[in-house]
């Protein structure tokens, strides 16, 4: 089955599906049908710089192609992170570089993902209890780091830990703060954090609230 794919470029969302979207248009996200793989590079080197656009759909049979011309383009990063949850229904934030965002980092050489997503969690977070309950989602997004782009892809995983551990923020890791956030917090986070972190945070919405049903 083909797959439909997120990234995020620059804060905004591109989406590379083979159906067309379904229902309304959404201001500021045009919707391009593919017809060659240079469609994709049309729309990031027009539209994408264009103010008022939010980000971009591209559909089409040759979306698999697209894809994969698009990776072609970045220096590939795997990462791990968790989207960790107390007994009391919080979700655990971190706040880096001035914005809301979910602890996570990269996989060392050897290392397996769960392994990887408890570890970032626990030196981010500094929280010393805390487990996998199952894999959550995955989201990429793309970076430039010393004149090189790079394409981060991060596998996410369903936490629990006891929220009443001390929290204590990686400040190597430019991290001041680690909250645990109620519903009224994840929605104030939502307003102020990245697009891929938000496809996270629906993700964990949808499975807690499953959990509850």
């Amino acid at each position: 089955m083909a797959r439909n794919y997120e990234v995020s470029i620059e804060g905004k969302l591109l989406r590379i599906a083979v159906e067309a979207p379904r229902g309304a248009a959404i201001a500021g996200v045009p919707v391009v049908q593919l017809t060659t793989v240079q469609d994709l590079d049309n729309v990031l080197s027009e539209l994408w710089p264009l103010p008022g656009i939010h980000g971009a759909v591209l559909f089409g049979p040759l979306a698999e192609k697209a894809w994969d011309h698009f990776r072609s383009r970045y220096a590939p990063v795997l990462a791990a992170g968790g989207a960790v949850t107390d007994e009391r229904g919080r979700l655990l934030a971190i706040h880096r570089l001035g914005r809301w965002d979910l602890p996570k980092g990269k996989v060392d050489q050897g290392e397996s993902l769960p392994a990887a997503a408890v570890r970032e969690v626990r030196e981010e977070c500094g929280l010393q209890e805390v487990s996998i309950e199952r894999p959550l989602c995955e989201t990429w997004h793309t970076y430039t780091r010393e004149g090189t782009d790079h394409l981060k892809r991060t596998e996410w995983f369903l936490m629990r830990a006891p929220g009443t551990q001390r929290l204590e923020a990686q400040a190597s890791e430019n991290i001041t703060r680690v909250e645990w956030m109620d519903g009224a917090g994840v929605e104030a986070m939502k307003q102020d954090t990245y697009p891929a972190i938000l496809t996270v945070i629906s993700a964990w919405e949808e499975a807690v609230h499953r959990s509850r049903t």
